[in-house]
């Protein structure tokens, strides 16, 4: 059941081979099995199963929906009520919330059972899931290799067949970046398209969730869910609902099986394909083109000369949003408070310099200075002037393309640790995601292929990055989904079982939450 698609185990459920409660426990015995992997912070037998007998009884009565019983986890930046939400800090550890984010109101009220909270980068700032106070995440491709970040546990939770699907978060590639270095498929909607409502806020004018899952079609199936305007959020789209799968399996233009996607143009930017970029993933990228090019669509030449400036442009505005946004944290209301103090404002000190780990703490420092006097013009105002150049230039791209294409990153995941003591060399990592980001389009990641064979790369992941014009996700997706139909990249799982065995415990409730705990005071 756990290399299921989506569909699949709809079809199971309605079937009735399997019932929400057998499915739930399936998943939660290899969540159990994978503690090395730490994709998850916190995960709870009795809160899921709980779920899953509630959706049994709807599937009995014939009132299920189209993701009723399904298993999915979450992202530990969405406050979730009945589990602890911590954004991978030591300042949220024990905090539980008394309501529902918008993604998990709207997945909870569609039937789906909650397998847990996957680990992150701390409040989603890094890029490869080493920053979480909870420990780092592993690849399930190569157990020495970073998952990405910072959704790098929900990631590896569905590469991993953990969870046949999960949420994530994408502030600067945070959803596309982790999908590629674990060959799933992840996409990031248009800026607005998904409430933020009850997301853990880390820079809100980048900050967008979106699903993770195997396959395109899996992720239309999820956005379908959570994609709607949201009162609550100031920042939501008003726009009317539509369904993201209406386009899957179907032909760009034109009538001929053979080249579904004739008439489509994929644009490539010169500047993703040049210098910086490895010769393994220009390979499997060349590749996946190839194949685009078989199903009839044209490639065509474009530009994005802003693409460098993406960098130093992100790395000013987002810790200055994340200075503002983490300035709530202060030991008074909610989360860490240090033990000893001697004022108020000792009491304010210590408890952030307690709760907050490293690169949260050089961001908010980063931030802090950007906005303040005498240098706000300098340096962000600047930043802003240039976003919205960002935007123009793929604006300008769009007149002669449908999609653009290119690479997630320049490299495939490296070593854990590798790139720990450089930040500006994590940062760099970023280059071909962050403007999509700065300029709030839709973009997705597709598995295309792996690390050059016969290197010590060869099993880990590479993905191909799709790009569309603004509200074009149920294109993206068709587009993605025609690629899939003909590779099979997609399906393809690691053998994580076999590098790293453990014994499952047993399913009594709290099981795999003790099981967490044990793996990482191990490590």
């Amino acid at each position: 059941m756990h290399q299921k698609s989506l569909t699949e185990l709809r079809a199971a459920l309605d079937a009735k081979t399997i019932s929400a409660v057998e499915l739930a426990q399936v998943f939660l015995q290899r969540i159990d099995a994978a503690c090395d992997l730490n994709a998850f912070i916190s995960v709870d037998h009795d809160l899921t199963l709980e779920q899953a007998k509630a959706a049994d009884a709807l599937i009995a009565k014939g009132e299920a929906g189209p993701l009723t019983g399904l298993p999915i986890a979450h992202k530990d930046v969405f406050v979730t009520r009945g589990w602890t939400s911590t954004a991978g800090s030591k300042m949220l550890e024990n905090y539980t919330s008394p309501f529902d984010a918008t993604v998990v109101e709207r997945l909870k009220s569609a039937g789906v059972v909650t397998l847990g909270k996957t680990n992150m980068d701390e409040f989603a700032m890094g890029s490869s899931n080493e920053n979480s106070y909870f420990g780092a995440v592993k690849n399930p491709w190569d157990l020495k290799a970073v998952p990405g970040g910072s959704s790098g546990g929900s990631a590896a939770a569905v590469a991993a067949r953990l969870a046949p699907a999960a949420t994530g978060t994408d502030t600067g590639g945070s959803i596309r970046q982790p999908a590629s270095f674990t060959g799933i498929t992840g996409i990031k909607p248009t800026y607005g398209r998904v409430s933020r409502y009850g997301m853990i806020a880390f820079a809100s004018s980048l900050d967008q969730g979106g699903p993770m899952a195997r396959s395109a079609a899996d992720c239309g199936v999820l956005l379908n869910a959570i994609a709607s305007f949201d009162p609550r959020d100031s920042t939501s789209l008003e726009r009317d609902d539509e369904d993201y799968t209406r386009y899957l399996g179907q032909p760009w233009s034109g009538h001929d099986a053979n080249k579904p996607l004739a008439g489509l143009r994929i644009g490539l930017p010169k500047e993703f394909f040049g210098e910086g970029l490895s010769a393994e993933v220009r390979s499997a990228v060349d590749a996946a083109l190839k194949q685009y090019e078989a199903l009839g669509a044209t490639l065509v030449d474009v530009s994005l000369p802003k693409t460098e400036l993406s960098i130093p442009v992100y790395y000013i505005i987002a810790p200055a949003e994340a200075s503002s946004n983490l300035s709530r944290f202060d030991g008074v209301r909610y989360g860490h408070r240090a033990a000893g103090y001697t004022d108020l404002l000792d009491m304010y000190k210590k408890s952030r310099a307690e709760g907050f780990g490293p690169e949260v703490k050089r961001r908010i420092l980063v931030g802090a200075y950007v906005l303040s006097h005498g240098y706000y013009d300098a340096y962000y105002l600047q930043a802003q002037k240039i976003r919205r150049i960002i935007a123009q230039d793929f604006q300008e791209a769009f007149k002669h393309c449908d999609v653009i294409m290119g690479p997630v990153a320049p490299s495939v995941a490296w070593n854990l640790g590798e790139k720990t003591d450089d930040p500006v060399q994590m940062y760099l990592a970023d280059i071909y995601t962050l403007s999509i980001s700065l300029a709030g389009l839709p973009g997705m990641s597709v598995p295309c292929g792996f690390g050059a064979a016969g290197s010590a790369h060869a099993t880990r992941p590479v993905g191909l990055q799709i790009i569309g014009n603004y509200f074009n996700e149920a294109r993206l997706l068709q587009v993605a989904d025609a690629f899939q139909r003909a590779t099979d990249w997609h399906l393809k799982s690691p053998a994580w079982e076999e590098l790293s065995p453990r014994s499952t415990d047993s399913l009594s409730p709290g099981g795999a939450h003790a099981s967490l705990e044990a793996a990482r005071r191990e490590a």
